[in-house]
């Protein structure tokens, strides 16, 4: 009987530190982002953001590749779970304001607005 009472109480354990080890995921916005930015619902363009954290700042890129804007600021604002991001590319710089959407999941998202001198609009990306 003490056999299986220590069996249990490992199997119990093990679960437990499973269960821990899901929810330590880290920084909020780190990972790779998927989704859709433009001016209008029917005029968008594909958007890819590559964030990271490197335990003091917010790093990261925009649509990484041969047109990748680089991010130059961004900041989180947990009380609320705000965005905001400012991105320099060769001729203008956007603005992105957001909000973190289901915060709870892995797969959560961000919508906000966006803006460079020229334009505006709206954008949603979603966590990879």
């Amino acid at each position: 009987m003490r056999a299986f009472t220590v069996i249990m109480t490992l199997f119990v354990a093990s679960l437990l530190s499973g269960a821990t080890a899901v929810a330590q995921e880290g920084h909020p916005l780190k990972g790779s982002w998927i989704g859709t930015w433009g001016p209008s619902k029917t005029h968008s363009e594909d958007l890819l953001m590559v964030l990271n954290w490197d335990g003091k700042a917010i790093t990261g890129m925009i649509n990484p590749g041969t047109d990748n804007i680089p991010i130059k600021s961004a900041t989180l604002m947990p009380d609320t779970w705000s965005v905001h991001f400012e991105a320099a590319a060769k001729d203008t710089t956007y603005t992105f304001d957001g909000k973190i959407e289901n915060l709870a999941m892995h797969n959560r998202s961000i919508t906000g607005t966006w803006k460079s001198p020229k334009e505006s609009g709206k954008f949603n990306v979603q966590r990879q």
